[in-house]
């Protein structure tokens, strides 16, 4: 395969699952829901019906886990975490953003990070619906960092001003994950 690949890592074909909390028993879309909160103007909560029906986007990206493997070429099919906080009016003293899961993880993001054009929430990955244990309903997208910033099962992205640590950097991984700076642990 010609193509470039962050230092460290290999390529893979399977697409594995890693998960650091336990997965949803049960997913219902039509309840599903992701609240933006913290210092916006407007607090919103949407449905995902409503996030499903505004400009959907497709994103070709290489899937990067932490532990050195990487799935190469993915699309995934949502729309942009951009979209979604133009909506609701940041605050401008907010530089940073808590991405949390359904089931407690939570992951720390710069908002710089979460409002370039690669980064969304994908419901889709190579035409097929994601699968329950890879996060379906939504799974937050950011093809330039580790996974463990790629949280699953969506239903909140809180916007701050100071960073907080989420669940993978209070245990010693790097707080941006920047996979062509090979970021994996520290800072």
């Amino acid at each position: 395969m010609d193509r470039n690949i962050p230092p460290g890592q290999q390529f893979i074909k399977q697409f594995p699952v890693r998960t650091a909390e336990s997965e949803p028993t049960s997913i219902d879309p039509k309840t599903w829901t992701v609240k933006i909160t913290g210092l916006v103007e407007r607090p919103v909560t949407f449905g995902f019906d409503e996030i499903q029906a505004m400009d959907t986007v497709q994103v070709r990206g290489d899937f990067h886990c932490v532990e050195t493997w990487s799935v190469p070429d993915n699309l995934w099919k949502g729309v942009k975490v951009k979209d979604l906080l133009d909506k609701v009016a940041i605050e401008e003293k907010a530089g940073y953003a808590m991405v949390k899961s359904w089931g407690g993880y939570d992951s720390d993001v710069d908002l710089e990070v979460l409002m370039s054009d690669e980064t969304i929430l994908a419901w889709e990955r190579n035409g097929k619906p994601l699968e329950p244990e890879h996060g379906y309903p939504l799974r937050l997208i950011i093809p330039s960092r580790y996974a463990y910033k790629s949280v699953k099962w969506v239903i909140e992205i809180e916007l701050m001003e100071n960073d907080r640590p989420g669940y993978w950097v209070k245990r010693g991984y790097h707080r941006r994950a920047d996979v062509w700076a090979e970021e994996r642990f520290g800072k």
